[in-house]
């Protein structure tokens, strides 16, 4: 008897009806609390931080601050609801004037957002009153603070560079290549050069061979390169602060972690690890998933990361059924220009020599394409995405027919990109 699943795709849903029997597990995160006060739970950690100071106590000796807040790429996360809490704060609790703070849209490779966008982060009311900018990494004047132990050059945007304190406005979740989302990432790719972060995001490469580092991945931290390296970076900023925020897998703000820029994201990242690993005793034939719906599936850029949480579940070449919007195609803007290299045979010498963290992207697609069989329904012509290895599907029918499913084992993971199964068995 078949049985119907739905799955969030764009801002709609998708539903798919499923061999029950087949199915070893419905894989979700972990339930925890819903925050019902967030203003409540906002103010109390503001004001118990973790080994820090009280942010009022901070905030009041600063006679300028800045507010670095993730872009729309992250809008998961209601920057909206949060950024005018943490304004209101400032200025009612702190007695700092909107003249005396900025916000700064940590976009760090992306294209900065309209002034349409900006209102819908922050709230039009907050962008009238407080001065809001998107961070340029290609912008004249960036700030260098030093060079890690990487190697890698910190240049950072001028105006966090120069406020007294700078507040870090972040979520933590899963991440591909730096382990964790979140706290120090706000600094770098956030607001930091362009030279910066492709020298820090091409350690995502193995230096010997052409495969992805062995020593980055989600959850890894210890040893993680790109992870240490941003660290660093993050260090050299003068009185940071951090806010980090970490959902459910419904994407409901459950806990917020304030304080020490390192100490309370780690403690924040300990939370997610609780909230999204699952353990789960074998592999399976087949994994059907979504990303979450919009903005996570925006793009392939975005995808992969519900990808390369799921394929821990899946038996190396096994099928993955994967529902991906991609109105924004490959997201970023050097994505698809992959393809002529990798066709032409020259991708490993032009990634290496040119590193773009939307060409590791598109190199970490082709790999996850080339361990198992991606089948999406997208948006995505599927002639566009043909030549990495995925086929992409207008046709929910004809996907389903073409996975086989007959006789398999299948896991359904409704939202792949909050949930990391852990096999024990």
């Amino acid at each position: 008897m078949k049985k119907n699943y739905q799955f969030r795709y764009g801002n709609t849903t998708v539903t798919l009806p499923i061999e029950e029997n087949q199915v070893i597990g419905v894989i979700e995160g972990n339930e925890t609390p819903v925050l019902d006060d967030i203003e409540g739970e906002l103010y109390k950690v503001l004001d118990n931080p973790i080994e820090s100071a009280p942010l009022s106590e901070v905030a009041s000796k600063a006679s300028s601050i800045a507010i670095i807040v993730s872009d729309m790429t992250r809008f998961w996360m209601r920057q909206d609801i949060i950024v005018p809490l943490l304004v209101r704060y400032l200025v009612e609790k702190c007695g700092r004037k909107y003249e005396d703070l900025e916000i700064i849209i940590a976009t760090g490779t992306h294209v900065g957002g309209s002034e349409e966008e900006l209102r819908t982060l922050v709230t039009s009311d907050i962008y009238d009153k407080v001065k809001t900018i998107n961070h340029d990494c290609r912008a004249d004047g960036l700030v260098y603070l030093g060079t890690t132990s990487y190697g890698t050059p910190v240049k950072v945007n001028k105006d966090a560079a120069d406020a007294d304190l700078v507040i870090c406005l972040g979520a933590a979740t899963y991440h591909v290549m730096a382990g964790f989302g979140g706290g120090r990432k706000s600094i770098l790719p956030g607001i930091s050069s362009l030279e910066t972060i492709k020298h820090n995001h091409a350690y995502s490469l193995a230096p010997d061979k052409f495969i992805t580092n062995p020593e980055i991945g989600n959850g890894v931290l210890d040893g993680n390169p790109l992870n240490e390296d941003m660290l660093e970076a993050a260090a050299m900023m003068k009185n940071l602060f951090m806010v980090t925020l970490v959902t459910d897998t419904e994407f409901r703000l459950s806990s917020i972690f304030a304080g020490h820029w390192r100490k309370s994201w780690e403690a924040a990242c300990e939370e997610v690890r609780r909230i999204y690993r699952v353990p789960v005793k074998e592999k399976a034939d087949v994994v059907i998933t979504s990303c979450g719906g919009f903005p996570k599936d925006e793009s392939l850029y975005q995808g992969t990361k519900a990808v390369d949480n799921v394929i821990s579940a899946l038996k190396d070449g096994g099928t993955l059924v994967l529902l991906l919007e991609g109105r924004n195609g490959g997201g970023s803007p050097d994505y698809f220009d992959w393809i002529k290299p990798l066709v032409n045979g020259t991708f490993e010498k032009e990634l290496r020599e040119n590193f773009t963290v939307g060409g590791y992207i598109f190199f970490l697609n082709c790999e996850q394409a080339a361990r198992f069989n991606i089948l999406m329904y997208s948006s995505i012509p599927a002639e566009t995405v043909a030549p990495m290895g995925i086929k992409s599907y207008d046709n929910l029918d004809k996907l389903m027919e073409d996975a086989h499913l007959e006789g398999k084992s299948i896991y359904v993971i409704p939202t792949g990109s909050t949930v990391l199964p852990d096999v024990i068995g």
